[in-house]
């Protein structure tokens, strides 16, 4: 695929971003781990794709995710945000919220129906990305502001509701090749100061990991999500009481580790176009790897959360009531119905996100069944 040629502003900043890349390596004899690669071009201070000022996401970034596709997804999600709240619970945590849309829209809705939460806490470790959701707040529920804290980590103890919309799939990952009992942990080198793929022999957890995996194949290169593992074991640590959900796409590790995947599953988005070459203009695009839904669910049973559910974002939104809430625009009015109606079909339809996106449930001390997962829960196939 033809990718555009940044701006000559962009391309000088992707230049920083790949000397320090360079530097990295040539500190480490020749070599790092892909997910240190990742971690440095999406997150390194002042550098990293998430913590510059480039926009990321909407029609003039790289890609776009469902609350920026309609307000639909947000208005549906409230429905669940409430029942949770309605048991007890007066604060929401939002992981990685991105531009603001999916908080606004939340905080919109449940004030609509009579019950804003009391804190509003917005876990965001990028700055460019805490400026454009503090803008987008200020400009849609402004009235709400007060009620909105921004966080650089995870509070030690919560109870409540915690959303993450695509966060786990841009946390660093480890790539390895298996070969029978051979593992490989596939990192970054140089070649005439151009990065490049090398490999070495996997040792420790990525060995013991690789080894574990229920691989089709003896010769299989996939990803090991030992990030997103521990961030959920960190946040069981801090939910004493509550519900945690995250939509993201993926699979459950049968499907997961799939004949197709062979070569593994890391996508690249940059201006709208998806590719999987991870070193194109380092600091410019998203790189990011599908989820492992199994091993998400081993992490929350390791930190002591029960899953409480496990659908297709079709399924969950649907039994959320996404239909009613797009009932409640006049059909006969094509101009605003139109749009909607289709903006629904990109949510719902299997072959957009309906299917290939999947929420997750996890939670302790909250024993009724939640709504988005009363049928169609697949938890079972985890």
């Amino acid at each position: 695929m033809a990718l555009p040629s940044p701006p000559p502003e962009a391309a000088a900043h992707s230049e920083r971003v790949l000397e320090a890349i360079r530097a990295e390596i040539r500190a480490n004899s020749g070599w790092i781990s892909f997910e240190r690669y990742m971690e440095l071009a999406l997150y390194a201070p002042g550098l990293g794709y998430y913590m510059a000022g480039a926009r990321k996401l909407g029609r003039e970034g790289d890609f776009v995710t469902a609350p920026e596709i309609s307000p639909l997804f947000g208005r549906t999600l409230a429905r669940q945000a409430r029942q949770v709240l309605d048991a007890g619970f007066d604060e929401v945590l939002e992981v990685g919220a991105g531009s603001g849309a999916l908080a606004a829209t939340l905080l919109e809705e449940l004030e609509r129906t009579g019950a804003p939460p009391r804190n509003y806490y917005i876990l965001e470790l990028s700055p460019d990305l805490r400026e454009r959701s503090r803008d987008l707040l200020a400009q849609k529920v402004p009235h709400l502001l007060e009620r909105v804290a921004w966080l650089n980590r995870l509070p030690p103890q919560f109870s409540g509701l915690a959303i993450g919309n695509e966060v786990l799939d841009a946390m660093p990952v480890h790539v390895i090749e298996r070969s029978g009992d051979s593992v490989d942990e596939c990192g970054v080198g140089l070649g005439d100061g151009a990065l490049r793929w090398a490999k070495r022999a996997a040792s420790g957890e990525i060995a013991a990991g690789a080894l574990a995996l229920p691989l089709p194949f003896a010769s299989y290169r996939t990803e090991i999500h030992l990030a997103a593992g521990g961030f959920v074991r960190s946040l069981a640590q801090m939910l004493e009481r509550g519900v945690a959900i995250f939509i993201d796409y993926g699979f459950p590790a049968r499907e997961y580790y799939h004949p197709q995947r062979s070569s593994g599953t890391l996508m690249c988005h940059y201006r709208h176009r998806a590719h999987d070459d991870p070193f194109f203009l380092p600091g410019l695009q998203d790189i990011t790897s599908h989820i492992d839904f199994s091993a998400i669910a081993s992490a929350a049973h390791e930190g002591g959360l029960e899953v409480l559910g496990y659908a297709s974002q079709a399924q969950f939104l649907v039994n959320c009531g996404i239909t009613d809430i797009l009932g409640r625009e006049d059909p006969s009015k094509a101009s605003t119905y139109l749009p909607l109606s289709n903006q629904a079909d990109k949510l719902l339809s299997p072959a957009e996100m309906g299917e290939l996106f999947k929420v997750i449930a996890l939670g302790r001390g909250f024993d009724a069944p939640l709504l988005g997962f009363a049928s169609g829960d697949r938890a079972r196939a985890l």
